[in-house]
């Protein structure tokens, strides 16, 4: 079996190469691919593989930008460090994914699944685009606005203005770029389903961050990562070592 890696993060390539080898010696690595226009200057020049094991989220975009340029009709197993991005769409429509840091059951189980499914390349090459429709659909369901208490009033709060959201004593509160507060009707864990993932990160337990109120990271004790906002917070933002990778490649998409 012949397969390529379409992965931006070099350790996390390396990562999975070593597992499929592991698991599988027989399977080629024909390529570790970093970028979109890298990945389309592949797949033209060179015969289709067996089977793609593709980041969803690369320095340049989107993977699925892929398919717009190029007709890819091998198996892909998609990989994803945002474990709230579509998945529901991966599953319904049968594509397998792999959620970061990639673990040997789970990449067993999909190569497995992936060698059932290669005598039907055309109806894998179908449940793609159902899985990219799906996703572009979800995409435009995401939040743009939300209904706000204000004195006697209920006002519109873009999601634009907000530039992080958190928890104080147990009430969920909207952060404005101009420092005024909101009281939202929502938890942390609604407000992660609801908020498009490309502009919003769950930090941690207590905080939703913006993107646009990044200002930098600071290199915290035991691996973490403290994020500083152009706003002020109440709290010092902290991000555990296991979110490190993912918030540090979420703040250049």
């Amino acid at each position: 079996m012949r397969a390529v890696i379409i992965e931006d993060e070099v350790y996390a390539a390396k990562a999975l190469r070593k597992l499929i080898q592991k698991l599988d010696a027989s399977i080629e690595i024909l390529a570790v691919l970093q970028s979109i226009d890298e990945s389309v200057e592949w797949f033209r020049s060179h015969s289709m593989p067996d089977l793609a094991f593709m980041d969803i989220h690369l320095a340049d975009g989107s993977s699925f930008a892929i398919f717009d340029e190029v007709n890819i009709t091998c198996p892909v197993i998609f990989t994803t460090a945002y474990n709230e991005y579509a998945l529901k769409a991966f599953e319904v429509n049968s594509i397998d994914y792999l959620l970061k840091p990639v673990n040997q059951n789970d990449l067993a189980r999909a190569i497995n699944k992936y060698k059932n499914m290669v005598a039907n390349p055309n109806s894998n090459t179908e449940l793609i685009n159902k899985v990219i429709a799906s996703i572009k659909n979800e995409r435009r369901e995401y939040k743009s606005y939300f209904l706000v208490p204000e004195k006697d009033k209920l006002i519109m709060l873009a999601t634009a203005d907000i530039a992080y959201i958190f928890t104080e004593e147990n009430i969920v509160k909207a952060v404005s770029f101009t420092n005024r507060t909101y009281n939202l009707e929502h938890s942390l864990n609604e407000l992660g389903e609801e908020l498009n993932p490309f502009d919003f990160f769950r930090a941690n337990r207590q905080f939703i961050i913006a993107r646009k109120a990044v200002k930098d990271l600071t290199i915290w004790f035991g691996g973490k990562m403290a994020v500083n906002l152009s706003v002020a917070t109440p709290d010092r933002i902290i991000v555990s070592k296991q979110k490190v990778a993912e918030i540090k490649k979420w703040v250049v998409v």
